[in-house]
């Protein structure tokens, strides 16, 4: 991973740059940046710096054995440790090394990724991934041993935030008393989910969000989309990649899920009952995550059209077909009536995940809302 392939973060790269040239590499580094920011990226990026044997002024080289390494993500001294849970297959304690093909394939295809997409990767359905003590025991007889070819050896921690108490508390006594040349790179999301004496004892580097013109010439540079797709997708994602590129595959979807609430409140409007029911037969066919994704989109635009309705437009994320329609829908979403539409979706949205009868729940939502949109 090069400096150079990370979006933006010209700053954070400067600083982690310059603790390299002034051997000041602290040996635990808190890398803390909201989902989509790149921080994993700028960790792998600079731990391949740090070993890199012919740094140039801005980067690693690229080329030397290294690098070489690092680009396949096969160096012997860096090591990677994240959530994981049992599978078909993995049965019992589960560690890192157990995915280690998977979380490659899945670095190797963009390092912009979130908790969800990865626990997708590895197929461990509703489970919910954590580290564990095992994976404690893991970090310990890994840093234990020498180094094989590089200066240092590198442990990049994607979520710690994920520990449990065993393994954040065996950390700890890591981090207090470190094997010589190696280093600690905690890559979060949340700080405030992980233990007060580990953040004490980190160096804490924060990332931002991705800056609006730079993922913007970013997409416009990597994708084939039309520039109002990418603008839209930039606005919408609010600084955050992987909501950027998530939108940019969805749009097909966006535009279903717009079609048929526009439809909805139009019908909500006019109290056109009999035009209601054969909505709702519509909805009955396109399958149970096609219907919770659109009441998911129902409530994003509530929420959009109340923030334009405050007289704050700047701050709702809507792109330009939405923002059209909204332009003169958004005066009907008011402190009057937002708390109990929102009420009412996710009650559609609850019922509709516990298999209640499709047409019935969104011909409830549908009448209740005809009332509301009235206030």
């Amino acid at each position: 991973m090069l400096f150079k392939d990370i979006i933006g973060q010209q700053q954070v790269k400067q600083r982690l740059i310059q603790s390299v040239k002034e051997n000041r590499i602290a040996h635990a580094q808190l890398f803390l940046g909201p989902e989509g920011s790149g921080n994993l990226a700028l960790a792998i990026a600079y731990a391949q710096y740090i070993n890199c044997a012919n740094v140039a002024e801005l980067d690693s080289c690229g080329v030397c054995s290294s690098c070489s390494k690092y680009q396949k993500l096969i160096h012997p001294d860096l090591h990677f440790v994240f959530p994981v849970a049992t599978t078909k297959s993995i049965t019992k304690d589960p560690v890192s090394d157990d995915f280690i093909s998977q979380w490659r394939k899945l670095l190797l295809q963009s390092p912009y990724f979130n908790l969800l997409q990865w626990y997708e990767s590895i197929d461990i359905e509703n489970k919910q991934g954590n580290i564990s003590k095992n994976e404690s025991q893991e970090i310990i007889r890994k840093l234990n041993l020498k180094t094989y070819e590089a200066d240092y050896k590198v442990m990049i921690i994607w979520m710690p935030e994920r520990m449990n108490n065993v393994a954040a508390n065996k950390l700890l006594k890591m981090l207090e008393e470190p094997p010589q040349k190696t280093v600690f790179l905690l890559v979060t999301e949340n700080a405030g989910m992980m233990l007060q004496t580990i953040l004490s004892r980190t160096q804490l580097i924060k990332i931002q969000k991705i800056n609006a013109d730079e993922m913007f010439s970013h997409l416009k540079e990597h994708t084939s989309y039309s520039e109002q797709q990418l603008r839209d997708a930039v606005h919408l994602a609010d600084g955050n990649y992987v909501k950027a590129m998530e939108v940019l595959k969805s749009d097909e979807d966006n535009s279903f899920n717009l079609d048929r609430f526009v439809s909805l409140m139009r019908l909500c409007w006019t109290k056109d009952v009999l035009g209601l029911m054969q909505w709702c037969e519509s909805m009955n066919g396109i399958g149970r995550e096609r219907q919770k994704n659109f009441l998911s989109y129902t409530l994003r635009m509530i929420r959009e059209n109340f923030v334009m309705n405050c007289q704050v437009p700047q701050l709702a994320l809507l792109t330009q077909k939405e923002s059209d329609f909204s332009s003169k829908f958004f005066p009907f979403i008011n402190q009057n009536n937002v708390y109990q539409m929102v009420e009412e979706v996710n009650k559609a949205q609850y019922h509709i995940e516990a298999n209640g009868s499709d047409k019935i729940i969104f011909l409830d939502m549908s009448l209740k809302l005809i009332k509301l949109i009235k206030k």
